[in-house]
């Protein structure tokens, strides 16, 4: 069997979603070995195809060469091709990031943009985007994965189909050697891409030098690795499955914020990867595993911190929440009939007369008018606050206030205050200021009405 039998049948074995009749192929085609033998076999099958083409204007002449040898493909097998021109260097310069990653970003933002703009054009077609990775390029990033320390998720390898990205690489069982034999056999011609001799690159040092070293002592490499990848995806799913158990036996959603057992945790079996399942969704690193494990010993209030998340201490728990974004400190409200919308959420103020209607509802509450002088200021707590709760005739630090409350740190954080003339008359949503009570003679009343931001 040639690789175009073995190409077809692994294509109905492993696609049959995908038919000629129902799909439209987006083939990302650089002119390498790998992209022009999948796209001679599709055009060979019959699929309705388009080559997609990335100039990163990355190397020279050898750039302008690639393009017009792909556009030179793309009329040879008849199909419409669209060729996309980047800046890379300028890219990864405003970005911050390396050459590679910027090539990355660039080329499958580009992918996605003409698939959702095919996808408008024919909306009775499945539109995908394919690329032309192969099984060493497999063995290649399991390898990488190792040496960087991904755990499992990231020895199953290259997926073969990511629906939620449209993406598939129909070329994944195959190796580079069946891909070489079968371009010659057929004097289907290709371009070298010389940066794929530069051992700078990782990946190239890893198959330049790290492989033949490994396949000299060990023949049949490449062929344990494929074996060992098939077999580790479905160790991934049963991992997974094991994970998802213990993470819903520790985690404890309040809204936006999660809640971690301390004591539950301590006592997990193999904690260090129950932890790094934990963390691994909130931006943590691998290397934070024993940053958390000292979190939990340390003393309360402390943090820890990613990009995106922060995991506060909280007496017995472990609080994880999104890092809030800054916000203005406070806000001025000039009138008693107000829309106030602020970093917080939205305040209501009306004035209203007797008869009053009491309402239980934490976030609508009445104080008396007469007591209340404008303008208010609406803003965020402060150290040395302190006010007279409702019911009490001493007056307590709110920092105090809070911890009787029993709120955790971003509770804390979320907390926003309303004060008049240097008073605080209400803690948002938590407590009025028992000197600004409607009493039984109170004739007018400030309603104030708050909604909070949801996080």
């Amino acid at each position: 069997m040639d690789l175009f039998q073995s190409f077809t049948k692994h294509w109905k074995q492993a696609f049959p979603q995908f038919q000629m009749d129902h799909s439209l192929l987006l083939l990302a085609v650089s002119g390498g070995l790998d992209s022009v033998v999948m796209t001679h076999l599709l055009a060979e099958m019959g699929f309705t195809c388009c080559v997609l083409h990335v100039n990163f204007q990355l190397r020279g002449a050898e750039s302008e060469r690639d393009e017009n040898f792909v556009r030179a493909l793309a009329k040879e097998v008849g199909m419409e091709i669209f060729v996309e021109r980047f800046d890379t260097l300028e890219y990864a310069k405003l970005n911050g990031i390396g050459i590679q990653e910027a090539a990355r970003n660039l080329r499958y933002q580009w992918f996605e943009t003409k698939r959702k703009d095919c996808q408008l054009q024919f909306p009775d077609k499945k539109i995908l985007i394919l690329t032309a990775h192969h099984a060493n390029d497999n063995v290649e990033t399991v390898l990488m994965n190792f040496f960087r320390g991904t755990g499992i998720q990231g020895l199953r390898g290259i997926t073969a189909f990511q629906k939620e990205r449209f993406l598939l690489r129909p070329l994944l069982p195959f190796k580079k050697e069946e891909l070489i034999s079968f371009a010659k056999n057929h004097h289907w011609a290709f371009v070298e891409d010389s940066s794929n001799e530069s051992n700078k690159y990782k990946r190239n040092f890893l198959r330049n030098q790290i492989l033949p070293e490994l396949e000299e002592n060990f023949p049949h490499v490449k062929d344990n690795l494929l074996q060992n990848i098939d077999r580790m995806k479905e160790v991934a799913e049963i991992y997974q499955e094991a994970i998802a158990d213990r993470l819903k036996e520790l985690m404890e959603w309040k809204g936006q914020e999660c809640q971690v057992s301390i004591l539950k945790l301590i006592k997990t079996a193999q904690l260090n990867t129950v932890i790094w399942e934990l963390i691994r969704p909130f931006g943590f690193t691998v290397q934070q595993i024993p940053e958390l494990i000292k979190l939990m010993e340390a003393p309360n209030g402390s943090s820890l911190y990613s990009a995106t998340h922060q995991i506060i201490k909280n007496r017995k728990w472990l609080l994880m929440a999104k890092i809030q974004p800054q916000e203005n400190s406070f806000v001025v409200i000039e009138s008693s009939e107000s829309v106030i919308e602020f970093a917080g959420g939205q305040l209501d103020c009306t004035i209203i007369t007797q008869p009053f209607t009491h309402d239980a509802n934490p976030l609508k509450v009445m104080l008396d008018a007469k007591q209340i002088s404008f303008p208010l200021l609406l803003r965020k707590p402060k150290s040395g606050d302190y006010f007279y709760p409702l019911g009490m005739q001493k007056k307590k630090k709110l920092n105090r206030f809070f911890i009787d409350k029993k709120l955790s740190k971003t509770q804390k954080e979320a907390v926003w205050i309303l004060e008049s003339n240097h008073r605080i008359i209400w803690v948002l949503g938590l407590r009025i200021d028992n000197r600004f009570r409607c009493e039984p003679g109170t004739e007018t009343a400030l309603q104030l009405s708050y909604i909070p931001k949801e996080i």
